[in-house]
């Protein structure tokens, strides 16, 4: 199994995704478990792997059990990062079985779909390993899971986008649709004024749809320019005319089928929507045994 090093969010991200899911889950508790259940009972659980992929997201299955009872014990056999084939034991989990059964969807969700997008990514990247393309994320994730699905995203070998609007200034065709549309404003004038008013830390990248925009585009000083959608003769026609004076990025339509092809243009960095906005998760499944333990006797 591969692991891959990166930096992983905070408890206190992970905590506070797994506080909203758990009272939107079980907002009085889990009526089932605690009238079928002994408060006595204890589960031992095994998280498996039902099929190959990339992990992502362990440390927050760990937590939700943590959060649901303090007493229910997570030891983590894989980390994130790893790849993993079907029957590989992920994490074994003892416990109250009221609260292992009161966490166990949410924690499977979570790493479910952060292991889904990983596995995603790494195919992405396998795809382009011999280029010089990185594989980049864009903001088309699930809204309040953002912090998590990118980290998944770096889990599958792949590299972030900007993280939020405020993070840097994308100027894409609705901004350069507004700015034509105002007699008198030069793009390039425009774009080197904009870089006055910046730390010199934050960069300014600029979406164009046509090769005669990219003229301009540099003129204003921009350090990555996004292709939008070009055809791969429109890309390598582009990458020469560009050559080298900034990033860039081609976007639009990317696929597995296509990705190859796009990155043997010579780009710098590949968006792919999809890595977040339609991923599947990934299939790992909980297998439990419940000790019913004392007060089971006489129950339906």
């Amino acid at each position: 199994m591969r692991a891959v090093a990166t930096a992983a969010p905070a408890d206190a991200q992970y905590d506070r995704v797994i506080a909203l899911g758990l009272e939107e889950d079980a907002p009085w508790g889990d009526i089932t478990s605690e009238l079928l259940l002994p408060e006595s009972s204890i589960a031992h659980a095994n998280l498996v792997a039902r099929e190959p992929g990339v992990l992502a997201g362990v440390r927050a299955f760990e937590r939700t059990m943590a959060i649901v009872d303090p007493t229910i014990e997570v030891v983590l056999h894989v980390a994130d990062g790893s790849s993993v084939a079907p029957g590989t034991v992920v994490a074994s989990v003892v416990g109250p079985a009221r609260g292992v059964l009161r966490a166990e969807r949410l924690a499977l969700n979570i790493v479910q779909r952060m292991s889904g997008i990983a596995t995603e990514t790494a195919r992405y990247v396998l795809l382009v390993a011999d280029t010089r393309a990185r594989i980049v994320d864009t903001r088309k994730t699930t809204p309040g899971l953002r912090v998590l699905e990118k980290y998944a995203v770096r889990c599958g070998g792949g590299s972030n986008h900007r993280f939020s609007l405020s993070d840097a200034v994308l100027a894409k065709d609705n901004h350069l649709g507004l700015i034509s549309a105002h007699e008198g404003l030069d793009l390039a004038q425009l774009l080197r004024h904009t870089r006055a008013q910046l730390p010199h830390t934050m960069r300014i990248e600029v979406e164009v749809d046509r090769i005669d925009q990219v003229e301009p585009v540099l003129a204003g000083g921009a350090d990555i320019i996004m292709l939008d959608n070009f055809t791969l003769p429109q890309l390598r026609e582009a990458v020469a005319l560009i050559g080298g004076r900034a990033l860039i990025e081609a976007s639009g339509g990317v696929t597995l089928e296509t990705v190859t092809e796009i990155a043997a243009t010579g780009v710098d960095l590949i968006s792919v929507g999809a890595l977040t906005h339609s991923v599947r998760a990934l299939d790992l499944g909980l297998d439990l045994d419940i000790e019913l333990g004392e007060g089971a006797a006489g129950r339906p």
